[in-house]
């Protein structure tokens, strides 16, 4: 059995999809599947409308679907644990490296985990050659790694890695009226959205301009200020360079006044 994982981005119904990667996945699991004369099997983990990236899934050729029934944003420990108790038995599970919504491509890790089985990440290229899998992964600095995989093994790969075949009208109609297996899910925990930002720091504190406009015009835009140079060159030890920097960011208003010795 081959079985391909797919992440379900659920939200807004205009939106809501799997990746690139994912779509990759499945072109990469049905091409193992033509060459070894197995079956594939689609999952996913979420709510009932993830069933509609599993009938695209049939429409494709997989044989059989299955969604894990479970709420949006579980941790990437639970999905895999979920996904992993479908997969039980399969000689090669395929996935995309990255979701679209958190991305942090840990699910095959907990997955190779969970079953026990070996694990390729940031492929690039995959070939069956018999009954081993040939696959080319990507590596820092444009290099690559050439990969001889036996099963059971967790293939993920990236979205250039295929592209997903256009399923006929007759697979589409069919796909609609196939059942897709439903089984009970986690429910937690439940990984809280968080908005990732580069460090802002805080406003500077200055005094308020006196005088007339132009005075304030020309205090705000430091026009009368003589030219400062191009800093200082200090050498000083560890304790005594965080003490100073610590200092100069306080003169400056970034950070608050020392906490006063108790």
């Amino acid at each position: 059995m081959i079985v391909v994982a797919r992440k379900w981005v659920a939200g807004d119904a205009r939106w809501a999809d799997v990746s690139d990667a994912d779509r990759a996945a499945l072109e990469v699991g049905l091409r193992l599947a033509e060459a070894t004369g197995d079956t594939v099997t689609a999952v996913t983990v979420g709510g009932p409308a993830a069933e509609r990236s599993l009938r695209d899934c049939l429409a494709a050729g997989a044989a059989r679907a299955v969604r894990v029934d479970a709420p949006a944003g579980l941790a990437s420990s639970e999905v895999a644990g979920a996904i992993a108790a479908v997969a039980a038995g399969a000689r090669w599970l395929i996935c995309g490296d990255a979701s679209a919504d958190r991305g942090s491509g840990s699910v095959p890790a907990f997955l190779a985990a969970e079953l026990g089985a070996a694990q390729a990440l940031g492929l690039v290229e995959v070939e069956p050659i018999g009954p081993v899998v040939r696959a080319v992964r990507r590596l820092d600095g444009g290099r690559r790694e050439l990969l001889e995989l036996t099963a059971p093994a967790v293939l993920s790969v990236e979205g250039s890695v295929a592209r997903l075949r256009r399923a006929a009208l007759g697979s589409e109609v069919a796909a609609r009226a196939t059942p897709v297996e439903v089984r009970r899910g986690p429910s937690g925990p439940v990984v809280e959205p968080r908005s990732i930002q580069p460090y802002r720091p805080r406003p500077r504190a200055m005094a308020m301009p006196a005088g007339s406009a132009l005075a304030r015009v020309r205090a705000l835009t430091v026009l009368d200020a003589a030219p400062t140079g191009a800093g200082e060159v200090v050498t000083l030890d560890a304790p005594a360079a965080a003490s100073r920097i610590l200092d100069a960011l306080r003169s400056w208003g970034y950070v608050g006044a020392a906490p006063s010795p108790t």
